[in-house]
């Protein structure tokens, strides 16, 4: 039966009657809209067969969706002008379909951040700029409707008893959740974007993140199977560059990934995606990267790429790039290389093993090549700001040298960064490593006397 047949047909549910709604105050107007939004879909859901509705497709359920809509306003009475009709019918339509308010925000492809702090402040980030948004929920209790239909697609929850939750949107979109009594002014939910079409090496030269001499070293660093960490802080677009250098690593090789929440894109035909899961209610059943970095190595994988390491499994990580799984690569979360590579040390001491000082750097130098450094900068833009190689021990300080920096010179008077990139003239050590796997790049690279803006 057709779901407009079911309207007519089934008896209508009580239910406040929806007055119409005069010379309000926009804040007014505002909670008018959502409280008659609200009761047109309890409306909805009393009187739909929720069975007959997962038979039909998306596009047969919207317009099925779009004439309720305009009928129950016509038996309610509800006085709207042709615009407000057409949103009260499209929010109905997300808030049955997708994740209500969000839709709009979740289609704009400019929006690379979603930040909801309680359900009437969203604030998006647009170009590097936060700016807040008129879209609110109608209370706390949508906008927990809306955070566990998120949660528990990818068979996560968030209650009281576990009030922070990780977890993903279909297209890869990363999504943070914590709510009270940890978060005291309601709900607050952080969804990192993802782009639909991933970005490719193309763009991001474009976006001057780095130059077009850098690719090509990173590039040849992929293909010659070097291990990269490449480090930065939040939102500095860590990720976006493990999927850039991911897309150098050879079509034939078999490539495993272990993440907290899947979100990297791999283009390889060949990828096994490993996810950890969180414990369970009764506190069992955790899986962590550590357990997935070891079960990873009983895979045959030719490269390991974990998500981001954050704890004992960097020890586990270290010894797979030490023995055999060359060209791995991770992410850290550190604001300069000899940082990053202090807290690598500091994990290792996580992990129990009780390594000397030593001993620990010493893991760290033979298994980490080239620690890749990216920053956002106060404008909002992204950059490599360093690629240094790691070059051995000198006694218990492991020795680096820096390959390419860039140097903010000021800002202009729109408070954009201006700056340059720069090779600091250091040939290489792993140039050799380069030519014994057939790959050559030009010593004009390398020359210190270029500015490349």
């Amino acid at each position: 039966m057709r779901l407009r047949d079911q309207l007519a047909t089934q008896p209508e549910p009580e239910a406040p009657r929806m007055e119409p709604r005069g010379g309000d105050t926009p804040a007014q107007a505002s909670h008018a809209y959502q409280q008659m939004k609200s009761r047109v879909h309890q409306l909805l859901l009393g009187r739909l067969d929720l069975e007959a509705m997962e038979g039909m497709s998306p596009e047969r359920l919207r317009a099925e969706l779009s004439a309720l809509v305009e009928r129950l306003l016509i038996e309610e009475n509800v006085v709207v002008n042709a615009a407000e009709r057409r949103n009260l019918v499209r929010d109905i339509q997300h808030e049955m379909l997708g994740l209500g308010p969000l839709e709009p925000l979740l289609a704009d492809p400019t929006i690379s951040d979603i930040l909801v702090n309680g359900a009437q402040q969203v604030y998006v980030e647009r170009r590097g700029q936060l700016t807040l948004t008129d879209v609110s929920f109608a209370d706390d209790d949508h906008l927990m409707k809306i955070i566990d239909k998120i949660v528990s697609r990818v068979g996560r929850r968030v209650d009281e008893s576990s009030p922070m939750a990780d977890a993903r949107l279909p297209d890869g979109s990363r999504v943070n959740v914590i709510i009270p009594p940890l978060a005291l002014d309601g709900p607050v939910m952080s969804i990192r974007r993802f782009a639909v079409v991933p970005l490719t090496v193309a763009d991001l030269i474009e976006f001057k993140t780095f130059t077009p001499e850098m690719a090509q070293v990173l590039q040849a660093l992929a293909t010659a199977e070097v291990n990269m960490l490449i480090s930065g802080g939040t939102g500095s677009g860590k990720t976006t560059l493990l999927n850039i250098m991911s897309g150098f690593i050879d079509p034939g090789e078999r490539v495993v990934t272990i993440e907290d929440a899947a979100e990297l894109q791999l283009r390889q035909p060949h990828v096994v995606r490993l996810e950890t899961r969180p414990p369970n209610i009764e506190g069992r059943g955790e899986v962590t990267q550590r357990s997935l970095v070891r079960n990873a190595l009983r895979m045959r994988p030719d490269r390991i790429i974990l998500g981001e390491t954050r704890g004992a499994e960097a020890i586990d990580m270290l010894q797979a790039m030490n023995t055999g799984h060359e060209g791995s690569m991770t992410t850290i979360h550190a604001n300069t290389v000899r940082d990053a590579l202090g807290r690598l040390e500091n994990m290792l001491a996580m992990s129990g093993m009780n390594l000397p000082p030593k001993v620990a750097r010493g893991q760290i130098a033979a298994a980490i090549g080239v620690v890749i450094q990216v920053s956002r900068l106060t404008d909002g833009c992204r950059k490599i700001v360093s690629i240094a190689e790691t070059t051995g021990m000198e006694g218990d300080v492991i020795t680096m040298q820096e390959i390419f920096t860039y140097r903010q010179t000021g800002v202009d008077a729109e408070g954009a960064v201006k700056g340059y990139f720069q090779a600091t003239g250091v040939r290489p050590r792993f140039m050799e490593r380069l030519k014994s796997r057939g790959l050559s790049l030009p010593e004009s690279l390398f020359d210190p006397a270029r500015r490349m803006e």
